[in-house]
């Protein structure tokens, strides 16, 4: 995939403000600040391409990345915590759902968790929603620098039995040093065919 034509699109706040349906489109979803935006940005090369912020709740809408002729990177705001209204949080979730629901161009969704702590029932109920609308996934496992080579083995089997994965449906990634970011890249492009 090449990156160096990325740039931002537009952001999403109603289905009615969707682009045309003409690329594949990669979602990127996850709990707030479980390091999305650090994520795409490490994926692209491009740091401050995706607005990281500290805050929970800072992604308010569906943010689109085009890769002219090849894809749409689509950065969806998180679920679980954020300072926002709940009624926000709930506008989120239905225009989530709505587009994740009919989107017909949509090749995977990159699920990502954090590594180093525990399955989350939201992270769950996205996976068990993903499967039964048979939409395809791929789980990514952040923030492995955070932990030694032996911590991420075990942390990692920890999430695949609490999140019902094998590891062929994961993979572990740090946007800090890298690690992760080529196979990432190569999973990407099995899903959109440009291997």
């Amino acid at each position: 995939m090449d990156f160096s034509q990325i740039h931002f699109l537009l952001s999403v706040h109603k289905l009615a403000q969707l682009p045309p349906e003409a690329l594949p489109e990669i979602a990127f979803a996850g709990r707030s600040n479980v390091g999305k935006s650090s994520l795409i940005n490490r994926l692209i090369n491009r740091k401050g391409m995706v607005k990281v912020s500290g805050r929970p709740g800072k992604t308010q809408g569906l943010n689109y990345f085009e890769v002219p002729d090849q894809c749409n990177l689509v950065d969806l705001p998180g679920y679980g915590f954020a300072r926002v209204a709940k009624s926000m949080q709930d506008n989120w979730q239905e225009l989530i759902t709505a587009y994740l629901e009919s989107r017909t161009t949509l090749s995977c969704v990159v699920v990502i968790v954090d590594l180093r702590h525990e399955a989350k029932s939201g992270d769950n109920q996205l996976l068990t929603w993903l499967r039964q609308k048979d939409i395809p996934f791929l789980v990514v496992y952040t923030k492995s620098d955070k932990l030694s080579g032996n911590q991420r083995q075990s942390h990692a089997r920890t999430l695949d039995a609490g999140l019902g994965l094998v590891p062929s449906q994961r993979l572990l990634f740090s946007a800090k040093n890298g690690q992760g970011r080529d196979e990432l890249e190569a999973a990407l492009a099995s899903f959109i065919d440009l291997g």
